[in-house]
């Protein structure tokens, strides 16, 4: 029995079914178990690469430490039994059994593109850009998980129960069923989100990969993977052979092409997958803490030298210790989450991981496309044609693992200004075709409302008209989101003079 596999396995899906679950009960109100940040404050190189662009530490480094610690007495322990895309990528890869084995010359080639991927995140960090969050395997799972795969099988399960109950009048147990799960499991709202079919597209592309080259996108691109594999080149644990009869076995089974013949491996690029254990003829293959006695092997050279990582790691925590400069930003040209960091500020720290607008009960908040530009792309901005900011929410600031949208209490927040509304006075049915209609003063949450109503006499008859106070309004969208006047509204939200951290 391969019990260190079996164990593997098992890690991988507590782990994935945990990672799924702490997004699952990130919904209005929070009611998981855990802190919805729990496994992005764990990503050394979100947390770190964060920290050195906006010259701050964050609390969420001291997790990501523990993580390096882990990883120097173990190796990439994270990567082979911890990781959810990991474990997404092996279930993939699982479906094709035949595969291309890349030769050494030829693994020593594509692993390096990983190195160089972190670098130029490491090189745009120094110039204030944070840009760790395009290939990070969590965010590329976690926008997957709350905005494709929770809202799918959310509606999918509700329709089945649906069409049983109604068609076949299973209004017994079955019922009761659906209604405690509506309760809970099926309790989440299915919300509408742009670029879903964009996101899963670029999850569905790096596991597809998994189909023709075993973990091609953990040996080749991963950037998380390449900063634990510079981390697990001085870990304590090893991979150790006695008594090997160069049978080759080994070499094409490792997952990650670590192995580089017989006794040889890259100890970096090892992921403790346990599979050369199992298939070496003569039980040979073990992994196992240094002891007194047996002969060190020493390991080639790869892309990074001892020196330069410590380098590295020396000028990451100087430049920590800096504070940037803070500027205006630029203004922005999309609606932001309530209190969000200034513009150049935000989308630097915002490492799109989909938690904000997951948790937005209105489904108001939405991945940015081109709208404010590409760096922009994937933050999240209030679309009021889709839904408002409810007034009295704190739940985006409250969900975001790195600050971007920070944590505010429901007595600022209201006071927060998101942007300003405006009444267009040519569609408005009161201004424009001289018709009742109060549905923005109405639905405005304001105690002294921010929408006015002035009365105009036409033909005999008073008529009604709503004025906005740009003092009072705090832009939350709602009389946007209500305004009955279509395809455009009559009234309509900018972002103007909006309070930015």
């Amino acid at each position: 029995m391969r019990k260190l596999i079996l164990l593997r396995r098992v890690s991988q899906a507590f782990f994935l079914l945990l990672f799924i679950y702490i997004l699952w009960s990130t919904t209005y109100p929070l009611t998981g178990m855990f802190p919805p940040e729990t496994f992005f404050t764990t990503n050394p190189s979100i947390m770190v690469f964060t920290s050195i662009s906006e010259r701050i530490v964050l609390p969420g480094l001291i997790f990501a430490a523990i993580m390096l610690v882990l990883t120097l007495i173990l190796g990439r322990v994270y990567c082979g039994w911890i990781c959810p895309l990991g474990t997404m990528i092996d279930l993939t890869g699982s479906l094709k059994k035949s595969k291309i084995i890349p030769g050494n010359s030829a693994n020593k080639k594509i692993r390096k593109i990983k190195f160089f991927i972190l670098g130029v995140i490491f090189v745009s960090a120094l110039a204030g850009i944070q840009v760790a969050w395009v290939l990070d395997p969590m965010g590329i799972v976690a926008r997957f998980v709350s905005l494709n795969l929770i809202p799918t099988v959310t509606l999918l399960f509700d329709k089945i129960f649906i069409v049983l109950i109604r068609n076949f009048e299973m209004y017994g147990k079955v019922y009761d069923v659906y209604r405690d799960l509506r309760a809970s499991f099926l309790g989440i709202q299915v919300h509408y989100f742009a670029s879903s079919m964009i996101i899963f597209a670029v999850f569905a592309i790096v596991c597809a990969f998994a189909l023709f080259v075993s973990r091609l996108w953990c040996r080749s691109l991963c950037p998380l993977g390449a900063f634990y594999s510079l981390v697990a080149r001085f870990s304590l644990m090893r991979r150790v052979v006695y008594k090997c009869i160069s049978c080759g076995v080994c070499t094409p089974a490792c997952r990650m092409g670590a192995i580089t013949g017989g006794t040889e491996y890259e100890k970096g690029e090892c992921i403790l997958c346990m599979d050369c254990v199992y298939v070496c003829p003569v039980n040979a293959t073990q992994f196992s803490f240094p002891k007194p006695g047996i002969k060190k092997q020493l390991e080639k050279e790869t892309d990074t030298s001892r020196k330069n990582f410590i380098i590295l790691l020396l000028s990451s925590l100087f430049l920590m210790g800096s504070k940037k400069k803070k500027g205006k930003g630029g203004e922005s040209l999309v609606i932001r989450p309530p209190a969000a960091l200034k513009e150049k500020d935000f989308y630097d720290r915002c490492i799109r991981c989909g938690n904000c607008m997951k948790v937005c009960p209105t489904n108001g908040l939405q991945p940015v496309m081109l709208q404010a530009g590409l760096e922009s792309i994937w933050t999240p901005h209030l679309v009021p044609e889709i839904g408002y900011c409810e007034y009295q929410c704190t739940l985006c600031g409250n969900v975001c693992p790195t600050g971007a949208i920070p944590k505010i209490s429901k007595d600022k927040k209201m006071k927060t200004k998101l942007g300003t509304a405006k009444v267009e006075r040519s569609k408005c049915l009161a201004w424009e075709h001289k018709l009742e209609c109060l549905v923005c003063e109405e639905h405005c949450p304001i105690a002294e409302k921010a929408i006015k109503v002035v009365e105009e006499t036409f033909e005999g008859k008073t008529i009604k008209k709503p004025v906005v106070d740009p003092n009072l309004c705090v832009g939350c969208g709602i009389c946007q989101t209500k305004c009955p006047v279509r395809p455009v509204r009559a009234i309509r939200v900018t972002p103007k003079n909006a309070d930015r951290t």
